[in-house]
């Protein structure tokens, strides 16, 4: 499996876009499968009812090799395509936009609601924050109390500089701190912990899974 994967976003965000008289209110929110982005998509339909358009985008799965979209009454082609194109091209996957439309009385041609809706959805996510996924390796790190603060500062410091997630530590018998490392940083891992503890710490490696990777 690649480690460079499809991001998605951190949190829903909204952003409204006048064109021509008519209003374009763009909701994009992240999700975790298709029943999810319908849930966000009835919310907003119950929010704007009184809206002529919903037009939506989803792109879902790991590899974001899932998507729909709709135009929702107008011109196909003019909406829901262009939007999912937005999403494709921002290399983003686990999310939805919808798009909701208030006519202004003006009536756009194709072209005119390609960009409308195109754009809309990409000042939106230029709004929102992206938040990387890898494919990456937890490391179970145990320690004696003693060295849990001094450890939890090493490995804060060491996930910042090589793309790794540091969970929240356990304390039991022993402190046991988790860490989600690239595959190709697990010999360095080895080696920095052996070089700041004399050799007295080794991390035990396990399974692989996709996570987010966000840092401060």
């Amino acid at each position: 499996m690649s480690a460079s994967l499809p991001s998605t976003i951190a949190a829903p965000v909204e952003h409204e876009v006048v064109v021509t008289k008519s209003r374009f209110i763009t909701t994009v929110a992240p999700v975790v499968d298709v029943a999810d982005a319908e849930r966000v998509i009835t919310e907003v339909r119950k929010r704007h009812w009184d809206a002529r358009h919903h037009c939506t985008a989803m792109v879902t799965g790991v590899l974001g090799d899932q998507a729909r979209s709709s135009d929702d009454g107008e011109p196909s082609g003019t909406a829901g395509v262009p939007m999912l194109e937005v999403l494709r091209r921002r290399g983003l996957t686990d999310l939805v936009a919808v798009v909701t439309r208030y006519f202004g009385g003006v009536k756009l041609r194709a072209g005119g609601l390609v960009r409308a809706y195109s754009t809309s959805v990409s000042e939106t996510l230029d709004r929102a924050e992206v938040v990387p996924r890898r494919s990456l390796t937890r490391a179970t790190v145990a320690v004696p109390h003693a060295e849990a603060g001094r450890i939890d500062n090493v490995l804060r410091d060491w996930a910042r500089h090589h793309h790794a997630v540091l969970g929240e530590p356990v304390y039991g018998a022993a402190a046991a701190f988790e860490l989600w490392v690239p595959a190709a940083e697990r010999s360095r891992l080895r080696a920095d912990l052996a070089a700041v503890t004399a050799g007295a710490v080794d991390p035990v490696f396990g399974d692989e899974r996709i996570v987010d990777v966000r840092h401060d």
